[in-house]
């Protein structure tokens, strides 16, 4: 492939220049069963075939083993060194690693999980009782209530994993709840030295709050009462309750390291976790080269369902990450739950703002001094953004201080006011924020604003200054408000299609909540997580497809407990078939972001519906033969498809498949290269397996985007048994459309097969594309 080509160019060039000697971390997969047998272990194995293309002076150090989900090693290495080990002959890549991100109640309630539904999900599941969930993340702080392992049963006997106890994770930290522990840092270390033990737990610890928080939105039991300094008063609980947990720590203060996530993934898939919630992204990259999609890939293989977070690149397109049709994407949209903290103006205006605060500041009734950062002398980009030592104390003492969104984090923007003696902070969303609002539980007071309300602000600020009249404003906190309208909505900050890898996969796959989510939060570690938070609190409220993804996760160990004999793929299938994209208004749901109908590059199949993904009628289930068809469809090598895959395979039969559109998955996406055609065409084969009625008939309903004729093939489908396979054919036709060079024109339609009783509904895209 040309990006292959790209990498090993780019290997010469660090190799011959004078960087050569810069070392970083690779992945290296070697050929399955190729270890001499003079050799008693594969790392004794690996560390001679290191020792052959090393210099003398550097030692051979492998990081990690991989045998379960990969067949290899990680070590770190000069380009000098990986390029040479590519030539040995039982070498098959050598991967640079990359490091990636975190993507950082009443959401059971608002999914229809309540614990008196006699006969809904957390019913028919058992609460998830035997299910594992291996949650790759921060660490866990095990001493939180959410934790707590009453009225559970004996561990389950399947488990094979383990509790690494530490001098600050004892041998008591893990319980019948959370069964497994284990932390993963060579690949941190080998690249940013020996960790500061003073700053982070050389254990499964948790040192950020990110790993308690999604670990208990998955999986957390009932904790009441519960709130975040107040705010979201109520029960919190996870998605499976009773489900087990194991933690494995992967992420430190400087990222989260490919070598380390493969080492997470190989042990978790050996343990016997059911489903895996990771949490985390980076750059999107062909799957051979991609970490996460290598172990994703062997664990769904082996029966474990992945599920992964969108990212939070969003209101932007392409930006959408962990894109491998074998991993749940994972959306975020909102729930009908808010935090109110309106501005008022001097003129009389009320701006909508949202804010989680409850300290001591402003007094009622009080209007305080308004300005705006920038207009404060000293460099005003940096003071307009309020980044630290920016603001002059003179300007913005006992005064309330508008600060853009960016660079610096929501929550420093306040610290940075404070310590310059400001009384309060307006936070104002940028031009590509739009309007979407995040809650933060800030160390003075404070609220965020949409964009266009900051500019409304900033305005006021301008006029009245030309009017040699002092602004003036304060914040009026309004707690929590419930039943809010419309929602769902796509969060802002949820990333976007299409998918920059398969643009015919569409990602995200479903939305699930999102923003403003309570959930568990260690000890030590402030609600705002700047370093001057010294409260304690035992829930913190975040947003992010970070927590959009353990929903997922839990439901996912629900939908397994309540029917073991579906595949990962079956699992995803029904919660993409059965999403909803209408909210509570009766409307398609809003974008956030500028307040437009969203769309499917938006919320993928829609937002998921639990209770309706228990009985879907109807699943698209796919095989591992499936993907590696896939893949050959998608032209990637032999040899890239089995650094992958693990497997020996042949693409010769490939083509039977059709084309890449042709995997068998919930969604359809058609993309077409005009280049001067004026009529074009596809076709999709799909295959449905009957999980429903074992006598049933569906009927096909079809909604063709705009300015395309599609037809199915049969357009009824009649099923005698449980479990029986039926195929169906799709036919996508359409017309060129006037685009300029490199212009995109995508339309969007539905395919819907009902029996009367279930709706199996699967979005499609078609996307018309001029070559530039």
């Amino acid at each position: 492939m040309g990006f292959f080509l790209f990498l090993f160019l780019s290997l010469l060039s660090l190799a011959s220049s004078a960087s050569r000697d810069h070392h970083k971390t690779f992945i290296v997969r070697v050929q399955n069963d190729a270890k001499p047998s003079i050799f008693t272990t594969h790392k004794h194995w690996y560390e001679s075939s290191l020792a052959s293309v090393l210099s003398p002076s550097t030692p051979a150090q492998v990081l990690h083993v991989y045998d379960t989900v990969f067949h290899g090693f990680s070590a770190k290495l000069s380009p000098t060194d990986a390029l040479n080990l590519q030539t040995l002959p039982h070498i098959l890549a050598v991967i640079p690693e990359q490091v990636r991100r975190l993507h950082t109640t009443r959401s059971p309630h608002f999914l229809g999980l309540q614990t008196t539904d006699s006969a809904g999900l957390l019913k028919e599941s058992d609460f998830g009782s035997d299910l594992v969930i291996g949650v790759l993340d921060t660490g866990i702080w095990p001493e939180r209530q959410s934790f707590n392992d009453r009225d559970l049963g004996p561990v389950p006997s399947k488990w094979k994993g383990q509790c690494v106890t530490t001098k600050d994770f004892g041998p008591g930290s893990c319980n019948k709840k959370l069964i497994g522990a284990r932390f993963f840092c060579s690949g941190y270390e080998a690249s940013n030295g020996k960790m500061n033990e003073t700053f982070e737990f050389r254990s499964p610890r948790d040192t950020d709050g990110h790993g308690t928080h999604t670990a208990s939105i998955a999986a957390g039991r009932y904790v009441f009462p519960a709130s975040t300094l107040g705010y979201a008063k109520g029960v919190a609980a996870g998605m499976a309750p009773k489900a087990r947990l194991a933690a494995y720590k992967v992420c430190w203060t400087a990222g989260c390291f490919d070598s380390d996530i493969l080492a997470a993934f190989d042990a978790a898939v050996a343990d016997g976790v059911d489903v895996i919630s990771l949490s985390v992204g980076g750059v999107v990259v062909p799957y051979h080269l991609d970490a996460i999609a290598i172990g994703a890939f062997s664990a769904a293989d082996q029966g474990v369902f992945v599920s992964a977070s969108a990212g939070n690149g969003g209101p932007g397109g392409l930006t959408v990450t962990n894109v491998a049709p074998w991993v749940a994407t994972i959306g975020a949209g909102t729930i009908d739950r808010d935090f109110p903290a309106d501005v008022k103006l001097g003129n009389g205006k009320v701006v909508p703002g949202v804010s989680v605060y409850n300290g001591l500041g402003l007094s009622p009734g009080r209007m305080y001094p308004l300005v705006y950062g920038r207009t404060g002398g000293g460099d005003g980009y940096s003071s307009s953004l309020c980044l630290e030592g920016s603001l002059d104390p003179k300007f913005v003492k006992g005064k309330m201080v508008v600060c853009d969104r960016g660079i610096n984090s929501r929550a420093a923007k306040g610290e940075v006011v404070k310590k310059a003696g400001g009384i309060g902070m307006i936070l104002a969303n940028s031009v590509f924020d739009g309007e979407g609002l995040v809650a933060d539980c800030h160390v003075l007071p404070a609220t965020a604003v949409g964009a266009s309300n900051g500019d409304e602000i900033r305005g006021y600020i301008d006029s009245a200054s030309k009017s040699k009249s002092t602004a003036t404003a304060t914040i009026l906190f309004k707690g929590t408000r419930l039943g809010v309208r419309p929602a769902p909505v796509v969060a802002s900050f949820s990333a976007r299609g299409p998918n920059p890898e398969t643009p015919e996969i569409l990602k995200p796959d479903v939305i699930a909540p999102g923003l403003n989510i309570l959930a568990a939060w260690p000890d030590k570690v402030g609600p705002s997580g700047v370093s001057s938070d010294s409260r304690n609190i035992e829930f913190n409220i975040l947003s992010g497809t970070s927590m959009a993804c353990p929903h997922v996760s839990g439901l996912a160990a629900l939908l397994k407990v309540a029917h073991p004999e579906w595949s990962p793929a079956a699992i995803k299938s029904a919660l993409m078939t059965t999403a909803y994209t209408v909210d509570n208004r009766g409307e398609t749901m809003l974008d956030e972001s500028n307040g437009n109908t969203s769309t499917v590059l938006d919320f993928g199949s829609g937002h998921v519906h639990p209770t309706k993904a228990m009985d879907p009628g109807l699943v698209y289930d796919i095989t591992t033969m499936d993907y590696i068809d896939f893949l050959c469809n998608s032209n990637y090598t032999i040899n890239n498809i089995r650094v992958l895959t693990r497997k020996n395979v042949d693409c010769s039969g490939a083509k039977r498949a059709g084309h890449v559109g042709n995997l068998n998955y919930p969604s359809l996406s058609a993309v077409f290269q005009q280049y001067g055609r004026r009529n074009m065409s596809t076709h999709f084969i799909r295959r449905v397996t009957n999980v429903g009625d074992p006598n049933s008939i569906y009927k096909v309903t079809i909604q063709p985007p705009s300015g395309t004729v599609v037809t199915v093939k049969p357009e009824q489908l009649v099923f005698r048994r449980v479990g029986q396979k039926l195929n169906f054919l799709v036919r996508v036709q359409t017309m060129a459309v006037k685009l300029s060079p490199g212009g995109t024109s995508m339309k969007t339609g539905s395919i819907v097969w009902s029996d009367g009783k279930h709706e199996v509904t699967s979005p499609l895209t078609v996307t018309m594309q001029q070559p530039i």
